[in-house]
């Protein structure tokens, strides 16, 4: 959305100058000469002296503001923790990079039966964490067969192998494109 609006923004500045550099403007363009104004001093100066006037400019600016701020901090935020904490039992804890527990338990869900691909990513908090799981099945494979399968193996050994109390997972299936079969 952010693009497009840029790209009609673009558009409409590059046209106006050309129009104030001397290109032709089109007969339904509202501005047709080198010397025509955007805004003319009427136009600047109309709704000066009303009193709704500023403080609408000044909240739409002050709306426009905290949007960028709420966009820029959803661009900045992470989305997924770099670590996990682990309780080892001694008081002390360690930590496990989110990236090899990814990797980990990608590589031990592609190797269950009907299951072509993995992709995993770690979402959550640093001690909490979850996981999102899309996996790309084999033609006439059954997704409750590999469901349970993906619970019970890979999702179980890495709960229980980083020690953690609950592992959430979303699963999401897909089937592998294939050549359609001919039958005879």
């Amino acid at each position: 959305m952010l693009g497009i609006v840029g790209l009609v923004l673009v558009v409409l500045g590059g046209s106006v100058l050309a129009t104030g550099l001397g290109a032709p403007a089109p007969s339904w363009w509202p501005y047709d000469g080198r010397h025509d104004v955007l805004l003319d001093e009427a136009e600047r100066t109309r709704w000066r002296d009303e009193g709704w006037w500023w403080p609408a400019v000044i909240a739409v600016l002050a709306v426009l503001v905290l949007l960028s701020l709420w966009w820029l901090l959803a661009v900045l935020r992470r989305r997924r923790p770099a670590e996990v904490l682990l309780d080892t039992g001694d008081d002390e804890g360690a930590s496990l990079e989110g990236r090899a527990l990814e990797q980990a338990l990608a590589e031990e869900a592609s190797h269950l039966d009907g299951v072509d691909r993995a992709d995993v990513l770690l979402t959550g908090r640093r001690s909490t964490p979850g996981t999102r799981i899309r996996l790309r099945l084999h033609p006439r494979t059954d997704p409750a067969a590999t469901l349970r399968a993906l619970t019970e193996g890979p999702l179980t050994h890495a709960r229980d192998s980083a020690g953690l109390p609950a592992l959430p997972a979303e699963t999401r299936l897909q089937a592998v494109k294939h050549r359609p079969e001919r039958v005879i």
